[in-house]
């Protein structure tokens, strides 16, 4: 059976690594009609906008889309693509898994924990005001809806992929009724799942112990600035963030990203690592049931590390295109 998925290859380098990300699904033996759809800065310059009807309406249409990095034009009024995308699809559930990879010379061995940021509110939500001259707000906005269905997408996470304890990340001891309504609503969800053990975090002591023993947080779910950071903290602890996955799910549509930048600079040289939209793409199709072929990649990237096949971000001296072809090769074997 063939997928019909968006896919939207966005800036700098997002078409190449996009490129390379469709020949390893053909190489995984995956059938998939690709609904492509532009979006993003160099979109802007042409449309006046960076996500155009058409995008969204795909999306929905297709109910997965795979993404490239995507650009917003600096000081010129226009919203991020990535914020428009989750809160008109209300994907409000941002996975992001941060594993080590061999090959890599990671901050510490055998990292492996999961980060669910809740996507849709918190400061990210653009509340602000000016009151004064010289005197700006912005308003924290957390509901007990988003934050309870943020919980149990966590510890369902958890139960579904044979995890241990789930972590909530929050500064109740400041923030007392914002962060304390996700602690309470965290304290309902986790009982009813007496099988994953919860525990509780504050943001900074969270952020130490990441770099001490991450692997003792497990699942981590959080609000949304506090995800921000701490999961390119977590991209920092294996290797960056041109190796992370990211994902954002939502009761009717699914957006599987690339979490890193345009990096319009190395853009068009061929030497852009593709991994991180190749592990987001493996997210994707697990999501689809496609169990087998996500775990033939999931082999082959291995393999392609454990061989030294990397790219030049990473200390190696592998092209985008030498990558891919040791990768499919690699999957070819699996």
């Amino acid at each position: 059976m063939a997928h019909t998925i968006t896919l939207i290859p966005g800036d700098g380098i997002g078409p190449e690594v996009a490129d390379a990300t469709r020949r390893v699904l053909e190489a995984a033996g995956v059938k998939i009609d690709w609904d492509v759809q532009e979006a993003g800065a160099a979109v802007a310059e042409k449309r006046g906008t960076t996500l155009p009807d058409e995008v969204l309406a795909s999306v929905r249409r297709n109910k997965v889309a795979l993404k490239g990095p995507i650009g917003t034009p600096i000081g010129k009024g226009f919203r991020s693509v990535n914020v428009t995308l989750r809160q008109a699809l209300d994907l409000y559930a941002n996975v992001r898994p941060v594993r080590s990879l061999p090959g890599i010379e990671p901050r510490f061995e055998g990292t492996d924990i999961v980060i669910v940021r809740e996507n849709t509110e918190d400061l990210y939500a653009g509340l602000e005001l000016m009151i004064m001259p010289g005197v700006a707000q912005s308003m924290k906005l957390i509901t007990e809806r988003a934050c309870t269905r943020i919980c149990e997408y966590a510890f369902d996470y958890a139960e579904r992929m044979g995890r241990k304890r789930v972590t909530v990340v929050h500064k109740a001891n400041i923030m007392k009724l914002s962060d304390g309504l996700l602690l309470e609503s965290f304290r309902k969800v986790a009982q009813k799942h007496p099988r994953i053990e919860p525990a509780e975090v504050i943001v900074d002591a969270c952020a130490m112990n990441m770099v001490r023993n991450a692997n003792k947080l497990d699942v981590i779910v959080t609000e949304n600035l506090y995800g921000d950071i701490l999961s390119d903290l977590g991209a920092g602890l294996v290797g960056g963030l041109g190796i992370v996955p990211g994902a954002n799910i939502g009761v009717e549509a699914a957006v599987f990203e690339a979490v890193h930048g345009t990096a319009p600079d190395i853009a068009g040289k061929g030497i852009a690592n593709p991994t991180a939209l190749i592990q987001s793409a493996v997210m994707m199709l697990h999501h689809l049931d496609e169990h087998t072929a996500a775990s033939k990649i999931e082999r082959g990237l291995l393999t392609t590390f454990e061989r030294g096949t990397r790219t030049t971000d990473l200390g190696g001296s592998a092209g985008t295109d030498e990558f891919t072809r040791a990768l499919c090769e690699a999957i070819g074997r699996a």
